[in-house]
């Protein structure tokens, strides 16, 4: 890979990891639309641990409360609210850890195709749109129970399938569920953390042991360059969900999905 491939792939993993417009599509689409080679196991790993930094510098006091609640649940004690989130997002965290332990390899050779992310593109747009608009706004991040929790992780699962967006699809279960969007979000990126860290650290096993070597310098500035602009991009994605909606990410799905089918027909 160049220095620029390098680049422009991280800017889009940081760019649409935490956006509701699907970041494995992108990093599908960009290789087929300029022709190149697929960028590998080991760039993935690393531009996800880029965005899993991202996630955990801009939620930190939200990551050490819920480090604290571990420590709490170790303790014994399931009562607190930090113990209680800690259990809800392990809770959700679990439906996203058995299917890509069951489906991650099926999807990775059959639905990394363009074809498909127009589909999932579309659809998840469009439902992601009707749930922002229709949803009630009337619970926020003190609501959420393990029975909300495991929903929501149910809906991250399906964000395997190249084009749904693990941010768009547990935005828009959050939004069905009646959650303010603000808190929706909040919710969602926490939830991200412990998936990215588990389907990184699996990639990362098997990058060890194969074969391959290792370009380290590569890996490393996807990573950093992954963590800046993830970072930027969830700053960014706060501040329009809380004033403007899911709209504008719907739009530019549909938008997105209708470019790529008039380039495959």
């Amino acid at each position: 890979m160049t220095t620029l491939q390098i680049v422009i792939l991280a800017i889009v993993q940081g760019l649409t990891e935490f956006l509701p417009i699907s970041s494995s599509g992108h990093l599908v689409l960009v290789p087929y639309l300029f022709e190149w080679t697929d960028q590998g196991l080991a760039f993935d790993v690393a531009v996800h641990f880029g965005s899993l930094a991202a996630v955990c510098l801009f939620f930190r006091k939200d990551i050490a409360s819920l480090l604290f609640g571990g420590l709490q649940i170790l303790g014994g004690n399931v009562k607190t609210p930090e113990s209680r989130m800690a259990l809800a997002i392990a809770l959700g965290t679990v439906p996203a850890a058995i299917a890509g332990l069951s489906f991650a390899s099926w999807i990775e050779l059959n639905l990394r195709d363009p074809a498909v992310i127009v589909y999932t593109l579309a659809g998840y747009g469009i439902i992601m749109a009707l749930a922002d608009r229709f949803g009630r706004r009337e619970r926020n991040m003190t609501d959420v129970g393990f029975k909300e929790a495991f929903i929501i992780g149910c809906a991250q699962a399906l964000a395997l399938v190249p084009g749904t967006s693990r941010s768009g699809v547990t935005i828009t279960a959050a939004r069905i569920l009646g959650f303010e969007r603000q808190d929706a979000a909040r919710f969602s990126f926490l939830l991200s953390a412990p998936v990215i860290f588990l389907a990184a650290g699996y990639k990362f096993v098997e990058m060890l042991s194969g074969e391959a070597a290792v370009a380290w310098g590569q890996l490393g500035l996807g990573a950093v360059v992954s963590c800046v602009v993830a970072y930027i991009s969830i700053e960014f994605f706060m501040r329009v969900v809380t004033r403007i909606g899911l709209a504008p990410f719907a739009i530019y799905r549909l938008i997105l999905a209708g470019i790529i089918l008039y380039a495959l027909v």
